[in-house]
C-alpha cells in the first residue's frame, strides 16, 4: 500500500467576503457514511444558512462526491474538491456554509470564495502522512524508565500500552526508520543488556506535518 495524506485534525475557519459569511468546516472520514452524516449535521447546525456546500474523498472505494447546493454549477463544490487534490489529500469531507449578504459575488467570486474557505480549512487542520509503523514490545528496566521515554519521543514513536509488573514491558508504534535507530539507543542505554521484540505492522497517520 502507498503512502497518502490525509488531515491531521478537524478544521474550523470563517471569513467575510462582500457582506457573505462563509463558515468552513473539514473532518477525517473513512467511509461514506460518516463523510454524509457530517454534511447532514452541518445542514441541520445551519439550516438558515443558503448554502451548505460540500465535497468528499474516501480513499477505500476511490469515492469522490461534491455539491453546489443551489450555487451556479461549478462554482462552489468542484473548487473546494480542487483544493484538496492539489494538496493530494484523502479521507476528509469539507462543507463550506455561505450566509448571503445581499451582494452578488458572481461566478468567479464564488469559485473564488469557496476555493478560499476549503484551503484555509485545510491549513487549519493540517494533513498527516499514513505510512508503514511498526509495533515492538520493549523492555525497560525501571531505573531507564523515563530516559526511554523520551528515547521513544525522540524517534516520534508512540507508545500503545504498558506493562507493569517486575520491569516496564513497552508496547511501541515506531514510522518509518524509527524503529531501527530507537535500537541503536537502547542498545547503549543497556550496555548491550535490552533488545525489542517485533509484534506487528500497520498504516496509520503519524503527526501534522510542516507545510
Amino acid at each position: 500500500m502507498d503512502e497518502y495524506l490525509v488531515p491531521f485534525a478537524d478544521g474550523s475557519t470563517e471569513f467575510t467576503e462582500k457582506r457573505s459569511r462563509f463558515i468552513s468546516r473539514l473532518w477525517r472520514t473513512e467511509n461514506e457514511d460518516e463523510a454524509r452524516a457530517r454534511i447532514e449535521e452541518t445542514k441541520k447546525q445551519h439550516y438558515d444558512a443558503r448554502h451548505n456546500c460540500w465535497c468528499y474523498s474516501i480513499r477505500a472505494g476511490g469515492i469522490v462526491r461534491y455539491s453546489d447546493d443551489g450555487e451556479p454549477q461549478g462554482t462552489a463544490g468542484q473548487p473546494m474538491l480542487n483544493v484538496f487534490q492539489r494538496e493530494r489529500v484523502t479521507d476528509f469531507c469539507c462543507v463550506v456554509t455561505r450566509y448571503f449578504g445581499g451582494v452578488l459575488l458572481g461566478a468567479g467570486g464564488l469559485t473564488r470564495a469557496y476555493s478560499k474557505g476549503a484551503k484555509d480549512a485545510l491549513d487549519n487542520g493540517g494533513v498527516s502522512r499514513v505510512s508503514p509503523w511498526t509495533l515492538w514490545e520493549v523492555p525497560c528496566p525501571y531505573p531507564l524508565l523515563e530516559r526511554i521515554k523520551l528515547e521513544l519521543a525522540a524517534v516520534n514513536a508512540a507508545v500503545e500500552n504498558a506493562d507493569y509488573g517486575e520491569t516496564v514491558t513497552l508496547l511501541a508504534a515506531f514510522p518509518k526508520s524509527g524503529a531501527e535507530d530507537f535500537s541503536l539507543r537502547l542498545t547503549e542505554l543497556s550496555a548491550g543488556a535490552l533488545s525489542m521484540t517485533k509484534r506487528g505492522e500497520e498504516f496509520r497517520p503519524g503527526p501534522r506535518e510542516p507545510r
